[in-house]
């Protein structure tokens, strides 16, 4: 079975499981709880675009009115190719500021040179217990990977991330490619969401849908 099957299939199931509830959602500054973070807004950028601003240690955006446990989330990000300083993502399972399960990229190793470092371009994350050294460190290549279509680190890049309560699968939207597969390494808490940016990050976020 290829993954755009697998993935319709997916979409279809949990559509006939919970009455087919799919929700675009604002991201508008009036709709998050910040965390470490500001929204920068310039001039030139679209009231349809959120954009977090870099500071030191991570940061959220917290999503006041959407509510989810279970289904697939899809939104389109974009970083920038700044090697140790683009870390972007979406965050689930949010128990407290520091307490959540998260999924983010690194853009600037999308095209590295060296093989190793692309392998470093999508990861997992359990905090405050399970940093990205952490595993890296006990559990090498296993909740990390490749973003193998390798998009241009200074462009907006969609993925889908379907999340149940043993399991968390990223897709990148356009070839409809399993990029990460992963056991969760918490159990369910938390309905909360949010955006999410690394140390020294900033970020933009768009296009943002529940399904559910």
């Amino acid at each position: 079975m290829n993954i755009q099957l697998s993935l319709a299939i997916t979409l279809t199931s949990l559509s006939l499981l919970v009455g087919c509830s799919n929700k675009t959602i604002n991201l508008s500054k009036e709709d998050v709880h910040l965390v470490n973070r500001q929204i920068f807004q310039s001039p030139t950028q679209s009231s349809k675009v959120l954009m977090l601003n870099n500071q030191m240690g991570d940061g959220l955006a917290i999503l006041k009115k959407t509510r989810f446990d279970e289904g697939i989330i899809e939104i389109e990000l974009k970083g920038e190719n700044l090697p140790g300083r683009s870390f972007i993502g979406l965050a689930f399972n949010i128990q407290n500021d520091s307490t959540y399960e998260a999924i983010y990229f690194r853009p600037f190793n999308f095209q590295a040179d060296e093989q190793i470092k692309r392998e470093h371009s999508v990861q997992y994350i359990s905090h405050p217990k399970n940093t990205w050294r952490y595993l890296r460190t006990n559990f090498e290549g296993q909740y990390e990977a490749e973003y193998t279509r390798k998009p241009s680190p200074d462009e907006w890049f969609s993925i889908s991330i379907s999340i149940d309560s043993e399991n968390v699968t990223v897709y990148d939207e356009e070839s409809n490619t399993e990029l990460l597969r992963v056991v969760r390494l918490e159990k369910q808490m938390s309905d909360r969401i949010g955006l999410w940016t690394g140390n020294n990050s900033k970020g933009e976020f768009r296009k943002l849908m529940v399904h559910q």
